[in-house]
């Protein structure tokens, strides 16, 4: 049986859904609800058709006449089967790293390692004449590198979003943090690379700094993002994560690039 996954952003035009639908089956002629139908009425081989559809909560009100044709006429062919799936929607970056209008699912994204865009938020404080920063101990829930040290926040940039904006919004859900746009400082761009035998992580990372005084006892943290907050002392990390004496995820190569920005 053939599988066919087929991807409907919330945020695109008729147009453009019926053109994903008509590429994913290989079927030029679909274009509308009834040539849809008439598709799929029609279908003679067995086929399975998984349909992602992105999770912003906005209507649209053409997913909702193409889920309605997918269901109906499954109950009337035996031939096809037809499964739906919400998932965040992330748009891709091309060879050259720069960010394109394609979208795709998160989860598939993970699975097949396409390289897309995130956002790495270094917290730092100087005291007793070093550079600290501040570590995130991820979650035992987390699927990537559970209960391991990362950077201070960092997550997905969603279709249609904006890096700093990304920034802003990941420092106040996993540390209850609301820090000003404007007091974000970009230090630059790191590509990480993980691979865990399920998750085929490709990431191109846009890395900020913030420098304002934070005390952690007043933070509050998501528990099914983060299991602790810490501070170390920048030198002292890159010591021991050459020596391997920590459980991390954090790029070294990263790591130098905030101590280079900060000194």
């Amino acid at each position: 049986m053939d599988t066919i996954e087929i991807f409907l952003s919330r945020l695109t035009a008729a147009k453009e859904l019926y053109l994903e639908i008509a590429e994913k089956t290989g079927d030029d002629r679909i274009n509308s609800k009834e040539s849809l139908k008439l598709f799929l009425e029609e279908k003679s081989s067995p086929a399975e058709y998984k349909v992602y559809i992105s999770d912003e909560d906005i209507s649209n009100e053409t997913i909702d006449e193409i889920k309605e044709i997918f269901q109906s006429c499954a109950e009337k062919n035996e031939n096809i089967t037809a499964e739906f799936i919400t998932d965040e929607f992330l748009n891709l970056l091309d060879e050259n790293e720069r960010l394109t209008q394609k979208s795709k699912p998160r989860s598939l994204v993970h699975r097949d390692g396409d390289l897309h865009a995130v956002v790495h938020i270094w917290i730092i404080q100087r005291k007793d004449m070093g550079i600290y920063v501040l570590l995130q101990k991820r979650s035992n829930k987390k699927l990537i590198n559970p209960e391991c040290y990362d950077v201070s926040a960092a997550g997905h940039i969603t279709q249609g979003g904006e890096p700093r904006k990304t920034a802003v919004k990941e420092i106040y859900e996993e540390l209850g943090l609301n820090v000003p746009a404007e007091k974000l400082k970009i230090v630059g761009v790191h590509r990480n690379i993980y691979c865990n035998g399920i998750v085929k992580d490709n990431e191109m990372s846009a890395v900020y700094i913030y420098n304002e005084p934070v005390d952690i006892d007043s933070l509050t943290i998501c528990e099914d993002e983060v299991a602790e907050v810490c501070w170390a002392e920048i030198d002292e990390m890159l010591t021991v994560m050459k020596n391997g004496e920590f459980l991390n995820c954090i790029s070294l190569e990263e790591l130098a690039m905030i101590k280079k920005a900060t000194f």
